[in-house]
């Protein structure tokens, strides 16, 4: 019997798929308007249009941004639709939500433009744990991307596997 370690996984025609390594690159900020309405709860157009000409947009450079309120405001489209528009000129990537919908939105554009031909009829693993905050639902979307393509799907590492999917004969 010979004392050589054969590595049966790297040997295998298992391809893995790490989430982590399509991380968008870019600072995330949380933009909260709160501060910039009258008593903390009305949005006045002509204070909040003061708030938004004065701001330093610039420190936003390269950023992917998520435009919120976390008081318990009215707040009207347009007022969004205005911080967008100064933000279009610096900010890589603007939403409304909290920072989870920004990495969804970031996850959905980097699945959707994801090559999936090396996957086809392929067996395929991705990765669970990860460093990074990658959002529950980019795996949803990236399983939705490769099940018409996979041979089989699984979840986890290679040496502890959760069957998801396998092709049908």
């Amino acid at each position: 019997m010979s004392d050589e370690i054969i590595n049966k996984v790297s040997n295998s025609k298992l391809i893995n798929i790490d989430l982590e390594e399509f991380y968008p690159v870019g600072e995330r900020v949380l933009f909260d308007i709160k501060d910039w309405l009258f008593e903390g709860i009305i949005l006045k157009e002509k204070d909040f249009r003061a708030s938004v000409k004065n701001h330093n947009w610039s420190g936003y450079k390269n950023a992917c941004v998520a435009l919120t309120c976390s008081e318990d405001a009215i707040i009207p489209s347009w007022a969004y639709l205005l911080l967008a528009s100064e933000l279009a000129v610096y900010a890589k990537k603007v939403v409304v939500g909290n920072l989870e919908l920004l990495e969804t939105v970031l996850f959905l554009e980097v699945i959707q433009n994801l090559n999936i031909e090396p996957f086809k009829d392929k067996p395929i693993i991705i990765k669970g744990c990860a460093q990074k905050p990658i959002p529950p639902s980019a795996f949803t979307m990236l399983i939705q991307k490769l099940q018409p393509i996979a041979k089989t799907i699984m979840y986890g590492e290679a040496c502890s596997t959760v069957p998801l999917y396998k092709r049908k004969k």
